[in-house]
């Protein structure tokens, strides 16, 4: 009885929440659009022509966005464990970012791409508990910069969501060895009581 409580009470809340009722008036796939819209505003991420790399991407808000700013000489690789309608201009991979097989497959379609931009909104199925939780988010974490590190040109930038959290201050201060300037954002569409935080770091060292 207490979950379906539980579960009727996070309905309520999506259904009335502001930024999904916006995204739905707008013609927008998710809420997530107006997190990397904040900060694309607030600090120019993406130009005409780059390219760039999507991972956790379903159901297509940010490479929504993202397409669309890169323009039609751009190009946008996106990719999930979750299906996902097809977008003009993004070419979707589905598949589980964990195994090797996916990144074997992303890395055949990158070719000799030079990649502008890796951005990560993933995240694991939340239990609720912190314990489980913060690991699971850091291993992601991990993996999309591992991920980065690799392909990245150099100059390029990494936009990554994270929990605040055990393994979090080391990892700010790793990727401080790699590029210019690393930054944290709370956009404002981010839920108050969620612990995500945005790690924004750009001019990849490329060492």
């Amino acid at each position: 009885m207490g979950q379906t409580k539980h579960g009727k009470s996070w309905i309520q809340r999506h259904i009335n929440d502001p930024y999904v009722q916006k995204a739905q008036k707008m013609g927008y796939r998710s809420r997530a659009i107006f997190k990397l819209m904040e900060l694309h505003e607030r600090d120019k991420l993406f130009r005409p022509n780059m390219t760039v790399i999507d991972l956790g991407a379903a159901p297509g808000g940010w490479s929504q966005l993202v397409s669309q700013l890169v323009g039609r000489k751009g190009k946008v690789i996106a990719l999930d464990i979750l299906e996902m309608d097809p977008l003009p201009g993004v070419t979707f991979l589905q598949g589980d970012f964990t195994e090797q097989t996916v990144l074997d497959s992303l890395e055949a379609e990158l070719e000799t791409l030079q990649i502008d931009w890796v951005i990560s909104d993933m995240a694991p199925n939340l239990s609720g508990m912190v314990a489980v939780d913060q690991p699971r988010m850091m291993i992601l974490a991990d993996l999309a910069w591992d991920f980065a590190r690799q392909h990245l040109k150099k100059d390029g930038g990494f936009l990554v969501k994270i929990f605040q959290g055990e393994g979090f201050d080391e990892y700010i201060k790793t990727l401080r060895q790699y590029f210019q300037r690393v930054v944290i954002r709370k956009p404002d569409a981010s839920r108050s009581a969620s612990r995500e935080l945005y790690v924004l770091a750009r001019g990849y060292y490329n060492i």
